[in-house]
Formats: C-alpha cells, sequence, structure tokens
C-alpha cells in the first residue's frame, strides 16, 4: 500500500507545505468522495470508502507535527504501535520533580504555582523543539542520518510524556 506522501505526491517531509498538502486534500477528496461512487458496484462503493479515508487520515496527521513525525517514524521502521519507549534517566528525574511539584500545586490548590508549572513545561517543549529544528526542516529527509532520526524519536517521545502531564493538569 502506499504512503500518505505518495498519496499526495508531495516529498518526504516532517514539515510538509500546508498549502500543498491543502490542495491535495481537497484534489483528493473530490475524486474519491463516496458520493460520486453511488451509482458504481459495492466493491467500488468499498474501494472509494477506504481510499476517502485514507485521505482523511492523511491530511489529519499531515496537519499536526507530532502525528507527522510518529507516521514517518514508522515508515522508517524507528517506532512501533504502542512501543513502550525507554526515556533517558536524566530526564525522567527531571520529570519526577515536576510531578513532585505539581502534585504539590494541586494538593494546596495552588493555581499561580500550577500556572507556573505549565509554563515551565512549554519552556521544556520549546527548548525540546530547538534541538531538532534544523533536523525538521529538512527538505529532503532521506539525507537524514540514521542517529538523526534517534534524535527526532527521542525529542517525539519526550514531547508526548510532557504533553501527558499538561492533560493531567486539565483534569
Amino acid at each position: 500500500m502506499m504512503n500518505y506522501f505518495e498519496l499526495y505526491q508531495i516529498p518526504f517531509s516532517f514539515l510538509p507545505n500546508k498549502i500543498l498538502v491543502k490542495e491535495k486534500y481537497f484534489e483528493l477528496s473530490r475524486k474519491y468522495h463516496p458520493d460520486f461512487f453511488s451509482g458504481e458496484t459495492e466493491n467500488d462503493q468499498n474501494e472509494a470508502l477506504e481510499k476517502s479515508s485514507f485521505v482523511n487520515k492523511a491530511y489529519k496527521t499531515f496537519t499536526n507535527l507530532d502525528l507527522t513525525i510518529k507516521y514517518i517514524l514508522e515508515v522508517k521502521g524507528l517506532i512501533e504501535e504502542e512501543e513502550k519507549y525507554q526515556l533517558p534517566n536524566n530526564f525522567l528525574m527531571e520529570m519526577m520533580e515536576l510531578n513532585e511539584n505539581l502534585m504539590d500545586a494541586k494538593m494546596e490548590e495552588d493555581e499561580l504555582k500550577t500556572e507556573v508549572i505549565k509554563k515551565s513545561i512549554h519552556t521544556i517543549q520549546e527548548d525540546l523543539y530547538k534541538e531538532v529544528e534544523t533536523l525538521l526542516a529538512t527538505e529532503n529527509i532521506d539525507l537524514l542520518k540514521e542517529s538523526d532520526f534517534l534524535l527526532i524519536k527521542d525529542y517525539y517521545f519526550k514531547k508526548k510524556y510532557l504533553n501527558r502531564i499538561l492533560e493531567s493538569i486539565k483534569s
């Protein structure tokens, strides 16, 4: 089966051109919209439905950097579904301290402290992004080395971890 980049006929990139993605999305949506296949055989209708769904999933992926990173790492065979990635110990220690501070803030119902922790998490995410920003902006990712992809993978899982902490603050 073709991948999302082949379907959209766009370069393999962590930061696909948003305008081109949107144009291709509308073009492919019209081409494979199930309503246009209502007079066709059931097999053709099902195929159009599958392609339409594939087009929508690709669009959702291309419009979200985290999903695009995950998808490319999957295509490259560097990430598995529901992978239990081992984060570096120094990062985990930092997160343990952050979580303890967050628990204290919640127990004390200290909204100001909670806001400071949220800002701290956003700063950590920004710093992590800066470490991989040039790699993510690479026009031809086939030029990246495996070590580059592993840095991006590390970034992806750290950010995912931080996002879970942010979600816990909201609840």
